[in-house]
């Protein structure tokens, strides 16, 4: 039977370890004149005048990951009214560029995220064959997409990309239970995963477009 489940990009579920999950987030800023749109759930990196932007790049590009984009607020210009958005739809969101457009990031480097796979390939088509690439690393198959009326990220993780390579974008560190989605011949395995080149971890910074991270 199919997996029910659709694309939906990075949905935070917990962190690794053992201590407290405030599944809370970080407040960035936007440029008023990033034309980049924005989905709630889509990988976002650190842009050098201190604002954010999405990860440029359909499988995450080589800069390393600040978080993941959870929406925003902005005044907008048309009628000085305070607008939360699951998405930020660049300039067509009519921000007023006199006030600051916040973003909300998922940004601990130990948060953990389900993500559904695109698609399914004859290596990785059994639940055992997925679950062995538990601790290795994965590539969005796109990381850039989304929903312009929902908000929603799809972003999606491409199964023919697990290596241990590791300036791959994600490490996977499980399968989620989901008796809705738990055909493994079919896209939309719900894998559990870390960003796996984050900017805030101690040991994950980018280096010309490196990670220190490494698979196994």
């Amino acid at each position: 039977m199919a997996n029910s489940n659709g694309a939906f990009g990075l949905r935070p579920i917990g962190i690794v370890g053992q201590g407290a999950n405030t599944t809370g987030a970080t407040e960035y800023r936007i440029a008023s004149g990033n034309n980049t749109k924005m989905y709630q759930g889509s990988p976002v990196i650190p842009i050098a005048d201190g604002t954010i932007s999405e990860a440029q790049a359909a499988a995450g590009g080589n800069v390393g990951l600040l978080g993941v984009f959870w929406g925003c607020k902005f005044v907008r210009a048309s009628d000085g009214k305070m607008i939360f958005s699951p998405s930020w739809q660049g300039t067509a969101a009519g921000a007023d560029a006199n006030h600051p457009i916040v973003a909300f990031v998922y940004d601990n480097p130990m948060q953990t995220f389900t993500i559904a796979t695109s698609n399914v390939i004859g290596a990785r088509n059994t639940e055992a064959e997925v679950r062995a690439a538990v601790f290795k690393n994965i590539n969005f198959a796109t990381a850039t997409a989304g929903n312009n009326t929902t908000g929603i990220s799809s972003a999606t993780a491409d199964l023919n990309t697990i290596a241990t390579t590791a300036a791959h974008k994600l490490r996977i560190i499980g399968v989620q239970d989901d008796p809705d989605n738990a055909d493994f011949t079919v896209a939309g395995i719900p894998l559990i995963v870390r960003l796996n080149t984050s900017v805030n971890s101690a040991n994950g910074g980018i280096a010309a477009g490196t990670v220190s991270s490494t698979g196994v």
